[in-house]
């Protein structure tokens, strides 16, 4: 699975880890994070995240 960089701040969303702050268990897919989910260091949207190159 891909991992996916906040674009403001740099946060990395690696699925492996989840994001256990906001409930995410690990092995949740990007695209299957809920339209909602926001970057626990900034607090931007999805749509502020890019592909990790």
């Amino acid at each position: 699975m891909k991992k996916y960089v906040c674009d403001v701040c740099g946060y990395v969303y690696d699925p492996a880890e989840g994001d256990p702050d906001s409930n995410i268990p690990p092995g949740t897919a990007f695209e299957d994070l809920p339209d909602d989910y926001e970057c626990p260091v900034c607090g931007v949207g999805k749509e502020d995240f890019s592909p990790e190159e």
